[in-house]
């Protein structure tokens, strides 16, 4: 007999073979009907499975967020099995469940793309309503080397090859006629599956390598209710709208394509508008803030990425050129350049801290399927800091990193959630630096968030190798999270290249340093900016912020006066004098996303006023020229820069 436990704090004794259906039958007949999985002591299982043994059970139905990758992952199987009956000599790679959904990389003859995902999804359906269960084995390996050698399935074989020596017995589930080579656990039939949705096809080399196999990637998304799956179904309609790359198209402000070759990003004259206020914005709040602005080399010796580390970390994504028969590396980071700033000259404790920025632009390798837009490319300006300084500094400086990101987050109504990410204590040698700094250190971190009254999550094991660090997440409108400004601590550096100070007692010490970026990469940043406002820009960052339109040709002269006053005014001003009618471009302007429009006509000439338009208001009314510039000007202010240090 085993003793099991319940989340009522009630026990039972049953018997050695029960099942955890055995245990879902014996509190109702209706929950072992909903019964998905159950956890024993935290871990989940197949329903159809053994207790096995004493522990506390929780039995999960689909309702249940637990459930919820396992309904995904069986999804992906599911997905598989409806592709094997359409298309029978389809060869299977990996299917994993994702955030939000799933995918299953496959070889599949004759497939069309997104041509094809209605008959698939049609056969997925007919799946679920026969109610066909997930079957688990554990087999031998030569038992399943045997069974996916009649299949032929390669990308099966190479991936069982790799877990020969793992263990004596492999687990396999078979869905009707398609048996994969699986751990589990999965739900017990397909009827449990029904709120799902096949999103989109695309390529994927088998296991990420451009020098493997190129497969079709079939992605979806499956949740536990169908209220969740259409909520969802509406934000991923709401994202295509908001999508960087059809909006930077549509507004002019950015293009990737062509003969300027992929994953590098020329910025048209409205993107670069963009771009260049964000840009002196930003240098002027650091200015503020008591940084020194600097700027270093694209190009350095290897010797430099060797001696900082990031040769051996970084090496398969950096590009190197030969001069005068020395190896050179374009920069994938700026830290080397503001080290040998820093080591410029003897550095005293009367300079500490040295806050040194940069908006540097690297470049790293990319595959180019992993290319996304502004997102993800191969050159792009990191907004670097770095910050030296001494122990008892360090306190104060990590919560004016964190106040100065969160001024940046806040002025574009970014949401945000930050996490302390700690070394793995089990797990020592894997970073650098003495452990014995390492617990001094992130104590003050921990310490220099709680006096701030900042929420955050506390994740061991995913500090950096060199140091632990501050990840602060931006939320953006549709409530989705994204990389955000980071705060890193650095035990690796400083050693490598013996930074050192003169402290109060003549003596030489090793500064403490920290890393920081606020945007991170800038074209990421501005992809961010784009969809959070569906390309409506604050008025100070918009490349157009006004737009004057004659309903007449009579009206050009007039309306050419008021361009000329408002351009005086600092407003970035177009005219728009074609001969299209004035509804035509009055649409024009708003599919621009110009913030403010002037429209003038023979009465508003003969009373010097204009009828004033707000982008996606309409009509606002019509006032004084004067009065009206006055009103754009003022609501196309640059926000105000952070206290003066």
């Amino acid at each position: 007999m085993i003793r099991i436990s319940l989340p009522d704090n009630s026990s039972k004794e049953m018997s050695n073979d029960t099942t955890g259906r055995d245990v879902a039958l014996s509190i109702s007949k209706g929950l072992a009907k909903k019964a998905v999985a159950f956890q024993l002591d935290g871990e989940l299982f197949d329903i159809s499975s053994p207790v096995g043994h004493d522990g506390s059970i929780r039995i999960l139905t689909a309702d249940d967020s637990e459930s919820t990758d396992m309904i995904r992952h069986s999804t992906a199987h599911l997905m598989a099995a409806a592709v094997l009956e359409l298309y029978p000599d389809t060869k299977f790679g990996i299917g994993p469940s994702i955030e939000n959904g799933f995918y299953y990389d496959m070889f599949v003859p004759g497939f069309k793309g997104d041509k094809d995902l209605a008959a698939v999804r049609s056969r997925m359906k007919r799946l679920i309503k026969k109610n066909i269960p997930f079957e688990r084995k554990e087999i031998s390996f030569s038992e399943a080397q045997e069974i996916f050698s009649s299949h032929d399935e390669r990308f099966k074989l190479e991936l069982l090859d790799e877990i020969r020596d793992l263990g004596e017995t492999i687990s396999v589930y078979t869905l009707g006629g398609f048996t994969d080579l699986c751990r589990g656990p999965h739900v017990p039939s397909t009827k449990f599956l029904a709120n799902f949705e096949l999103l989109s096809v695309a390529g994927a080399y088998w296991r990420g390598s451009e020098e493997n196999e190129m497969l079709t990637r079939i992605y979806g998304t499956a949740f536990n209710s169908r209220e969740d799956l259409e909520s969802h179904l509406r934000l991923l309609q709401e994202a295509k709208k908001r999508d960087h790359r059809k909006l930077g198209a549509e507004l002019e402000l950015f293009t990737s394509k062509g003969m300027g070759g992929p994953g590098f990003v020329y910025w048209l004259p409205k993107g670069t508008i963009v771009k260049e206020n964000l840009e002196n914005l930003w240098k002027d709040a650091h200015r503020s803030a008591g940084y020194q602005l600097v700027s270093t080399p694209h190009i350095a010796p290897v010797e430099l990425w060797q001696t900082s580390g990031h040769y051996d970390y970084y090496k398969d994504n950096m590009y190197f050129t030969e001069v005068e028969n020395g190896e050179y590396a374009l920069k994938p980071m700026n830290c080397p350049g503001h080290i040998i700033i820093y080591k410029n000259s003897r550095r005293s404790y009367k300079e500490l801290p040295m806050r040194i920025a940069e908006l540097g632009t690297v470049y790293r390798y990319e595959r180019s399927g992993a290319l996304h837009g502004l997102m993800r490319v191969r050159g792009f300006t990191v907004d670097d800091g770095h910050i030296f300084c001494t122990a008892d500094q360090i306190v104060s400086e990590i919560q004016d990193v964190v106040r100065f990101a969160l001024y940046f987050l806040k002025m574009f109504d970014f949401g945000y959630q930050i996490e302390l990410s700690l070394m793995d204590p089990d797990d020592p040698l894997h970073y650098a630096g003495d452990p014995a700094d390492w617990a001094r250190v992130e104590p003050l971190l921990a310490e220099a968030l709680d006096d701030m009254g900042e929420d955050y999550k506390t994740v061991t094991g995913e500090a950096a190798f060199y140091g632990p660090k501050v990840d602060i997440k931006l939320r953006d409108a549709l409530g989705r999270y994204w990389q955000g400004p980071t705060v890193q601590f650095d035990f690796n550096i400083p050693s490598r290249f013996d930074l050192e100070y003169i402290g109060h007692d003549g003596a030489s010490h090793r500064v403490y340093m920290v890393h920081r970026a606020l945007f991170g990469s800038v074209e990421r940043f501005i992809g961010n900016l784009i969809e959070h406002y569906t390309g409506n820009f604050p008025g100070w960052l918009a490349p157009v912020q006004l737009v004057i339109l004659p309903i007449t040709s009579v009206q050009n002269a007039f309306a050419e006066k008021l361009y000329n006053k408002a351009v005086e005014a600092g407003l970035r001003c177009e005219l728009d004098s074609r001969s299209e009618t004035i509804g035509y471009r009055i649409r024009g302007a708003e599919t621009g996303k110009v913030p403010y429009m002037f429209v003038v006509g023979q009465r508003e000439e003969e009373s010097e006023t204009v009828a004033v338009r707000r982008h996606g208001e309409g009509d606002i009314g019509t006032l004084p020229f004067d009065e009206a510039v006055k009103a754009v000007v003022s609501a196309c202010i640059r926000p105000a820069l952070p206290e003066r240090r």
